[in-house]
């Protein structure tokens, strides 16, 4: 696989899907996003970085000030970037003539972020934030939804989209459930995880409501063996542009796994990875049936793919 410059971006026919920045991009994960990219029939460039003009950074685009201790936004940081927005930014100018974008999985974002802010969960194992990906993440996808422009949202990327869009979340599954004094099956990450051990996605079946974005992509009431790491997820999107369109049980309670905005031609956020079932079936792993069939997987990416195209014409 093959990362096009921007230039050569511009020469190219088949559509660019731009992979939004990442500190970390030399992932498993990463590379069978840009796999699927490359089998939906299009290309992929790792987009900047977006930079706010209201903090400062170093010369490696570190931030100087608004992280706390824990590397995530601080309140102060964390409401100033929901009140200014992408304008300022280097948003525009980094996207280019990419009309269609990738966010993917990774770090917390941080609570500071919340319209109704939080403070840290405080779990120690799980106190991984990125500041500068949260920022990015955040004014990329405030422009992407201001001018329209198709992208789809992949566990992180789901969480951004209910964040940027103004839902309550939940910072942590467990402590979730504890507080409704209900039985959780981790279903959604494994009991025990870590260092040493064998890390995998675990296959969860999600319910998809009839009408929705999702239901057209993948012709499905239920998609079975969707593959799901997280701790964290979407809680309530009521009083927001969005619509809850898949959701997965765990005993009495539902725990939502994909949302879209229905005042957009394509914001799509799934809280499992579609990427996986790709990226499985290329390495031929032994448990890659374990998940979703691959054109349900790839249905995802060709119809992102689709609609960057139509996004382009315009």
């Amino acid at each position: 696989m093959k990362e096009i410059s921007k230039q050569d971006m511009r020469d190219l026919k088949p559509a660019v899907i731009g992979i939004a920045w990442r500190s970390r991009s030399q992932t498993r994960s990463f590379e069978w996003f840009c796999r699927a990219v490359e089998e939906a029939g299009a290309q992929f460039v790792l987009l900047d970085q977006i930079l706010t003009p209201h903090l400062r950074y170093d010369e490696n685009k570190k931030l100087l000030e608004g992280k706390a201790d824990t590397n995530a936004l601080t309140d102060a940081a964390g409401r100033m970037i929901r009140e200014s927005g992408w304008k300022g930014s280097n948003a525009e100018k980094a996207l280019g003539d990419v009309r269609g974008v990738l966010f993917l999985g990774g770090e917390d974002i941080s609570p500071s972020l919340y319209k109704h802010q939080e403070a840290w969960h405080g779990n120690e194992k799980d106190k991984d934030y990125c500041g500068e990906r949260d920022i990015s993440d955040y004014l990329l996808m405030s422009y992407l939804l201001d001018q329209d422009i198709p992208f789809l949202g992949s566990c992180r990327g789901m969480q951004m989209l209910s964040v940027v869009s103004g839902a309550r979340m939940t910072q942590d599954i467990l402590a979730f459930f504890q507080s409704l004094s209900e039985e959780y099956g981790y279903q959604h990450r494994p009991k025990v995880w870590g260092p040493g051990m064998h890390n995998d996605f675990l296959p969860n079946d999600v319910q998809v409501k009839e009408g929705t974005l999702l239901h057209e992509i993948t012709g499905r009431e239920t998609i079975r063996g969707c593959p799901c790491w997280h701790h964290q997820a979407a809680r309530d999107v009521s009083g927001t542009n969005l619509i809850v369109s898949g959701y997965a049980r765990s005993g009495n309670v539902s725990i939502i796994e994909a949302v879209e905005r229905v005042d957009k031609t394509f914001a799509l956020g799934v809280q499992f990875h579609p990427e996986v079932p790709i990226g499985k079936a290329y390495d031929q792993a032994a448990n890659r049936g374990d998940y979703m069939d691959h054109d349900t997987a790839l249905a995802f990416f060709k119809r992102l793919v689709e609609e960057s195209k139509k996004r382009a014409a315009r």
